[in-house]
């Protein structure tokens, strides 16, 4: 029992995905002072208040109870705008840095990568279907399982 949990702490999914949660903690401070010091600003310089809190409120009964949609609506703006900050700051140059590198790297990602095994079968049915004999270079060739 210890041993199976040993293997499961230790995949390497298990790891990527604890420093995937480590490093978005790390990183949410960082788009949330972009978000409320420099985007929200200026969404309040352009629209006279930064947020909806008091729009569509409206009292029921007697006390303190609020229906707030407003404060709904600002959540969701703020969502939105860290989506588009997160896409834009982070998602786009590094889509971008990948692309470069492929592109120097000659690597081609909408070419599908063919297993060794799959491609001496598919060598040897095309030729079984065509009778011809094995070429130099051939995946038989660099198989030494052959």
């Amino acid at each position: 029992m210890i041993q199976g949990f040993k293997e499961f702490i230790m995949k390497g999914n298990v790891v990527d995905l604890a420093v995937a949660v480590v490093l978005g903690a790390a990183f949410a401070p960082v788009i949330t002072t972009l978000v409320d010091s420099v985007i929200m600003p200026l969404i309040s310089g352009l629209i006279g208040f930064p947020s909806f809190d008091q729009f569509l409120a409206f009292q029921v009964g007697d006390g303190d109870n609020w229906v707030r949609f407003g404060a709904w609506l600002t959540v969701v703006v703020n969502f939105l705008i860290i989506a588009a900050a997160l896409y834009f700051v982070v998602v786009m140059p590094m889509n971008k840095v990948i692309e470069a590198r492929n592109r120097r790297l000659g690597i081609d990602p909408d070419e599908e990568e063919v297993e060794p095994d799959v491609a001496l079968l598919t060598e040897i049915r095309d030729l079984l279907a065509t009778g011809a004999a094995p070429r130099e270079g051939s995946a038989a060739d660099k198989d030494p399982n052959v």
